[in-house]
């Protein structure tokens, strides 16, 4: 059975026409489907939740919507336990303002498009009886304290402190955005916001581990651990990074004033910022960071807390996707 969960209000409710011509598309080919449309924030996460709990064996649940639909989608299907990755598979028709993890997995083309390749890659699928021709790609997984509990959210694209933290909170409450989506200009809501809360914020210290390595960064600006390639819609801010090869890339940026930083951002935004001093990319499997003050955490461009002890794990091949994947 195939269920889709849409976020009409993504892009400004441009994701409604998206939507409209993707059922088209499933009514012509006689696709059985059930629908379900968002209608508060955190809607898609219980959604998600209450479809693995179904009875029908091979469920796929396909997405339409941007990155933030996306996060809520798996960590409801993570709400039921981490075998539930196993019971389903995972479509998107990008309709967000960012799409950065349809950009990660190298999804392109218009919404028609890419539903008559899902449905086209099932039937072979089924055909055949191969299960192993979808991808099966890595996640993240954070893990932090508050109030002297342990809480956790697993991530698709990525999750950090500091900067790009602060920048994520404050876009998603920023009329801004609102703005700008409507004259499609709505990446520049990132980049506006990053400069202004690069000069305004504090720097901070934090002692790293990785594997048996521990290290002491000091004036750290942002740790962005990421799980493709880029944030913020379209900042690469680890290149190399690839949502299959077992790792989480942590990018960071400490040590250096926040004025040189700033004239480093473009060569951030064009990918040229590996071995600049003060810029720095870690590939770990799991990462310990400890702050000497509470640092704003996000997760995929979702505010989680202000903590000081984080946890970074990467789930290997544990989400498998329906789209092919580049």
């Amino acid at each position: 059975m195939y269920y889709f969960i849409v976020n009409t209000k993504s892009r400004s409710g441009k994701s409604l026409l998206v939507w409209k011509n993707v059922r088209k598309v499933l009514k012509e080919a006689n696709v059985e489907f059930k629908a379900y449309e968002t209608q508060y924030e955190g809607h898609a996460l219980k959604l998600a939740k209450d479809i693995c709990k179904k009875k029908d064996e091979d469920k796929s649940l396909i997405i339409v919507g941007g990155d933030g639909t996306v996060n809520e989608v798996i960590n409801g299907i993570n709400d039921n336990g981490i075998e539930d990755f196993d019971k389903v598979k995972v479509g998107l028709i990008p309709a967000g303002s960012g799409n950065d993890f349809a950009r990660g997995l190298g999804i392109s083309g218009n919404e028609t498009d890419i539903i008559k390749e899902i449905l086209e890659r099932e039937k072979i699928a089924k055909d055949y009886n191969e299960k192993k021709s979808f991808a099966k790609i890595d996640i993240g997984q954070v893990l932090w304290k508050e109030d002297n509990l342990e809480k956790s959210r697993v991530f698709a694209i990525s999750s950090g402190v500091g900067l790009d933290a602060i920048v994520c909170k404050k876009t998603n409450t920023s009329k801004l955005k609102k703005v700008l989506n409507k004259v499609k200009l709505g990446k520049l809501t990132y980049i506006l916001l990053t400069v202004e809360t690069l000069f305004s914020m504090t720097t901070f210290m934090a002692d790293i581990k990785v594997k048996d390595e521990k290290f002491k960064l000091n004036k750290v600006i942002f740790m962005a651990n990421m799980n493709v390639r880029a944030e913020g819609g379209g900042v690469p801010m680890a290149p190399n990074a690839n949502p299959a090869d077992g790792n989480l890339h942590m990018c960071m940026a400490c040590g250096i004033p926040k004025w040189r930083t700033f004239f480093c951002l473009p060569l951030l935004v064009m990918a040229k910022h590996e071995g600049i001093k003060g810029f720095d990319i870690i590939d770990n499997e799991e990462c310990e960071i400890v702050t000497d003050k509470p640092i704003v955490l996000h997760a995929d461009g979702e505010y989680l807390a202000d903590t000081k002890e984080i946890k970074y794990i990467c789930l290997k091949e544990k989400l498998c996707i329906l789209n092919k994947v580049k």
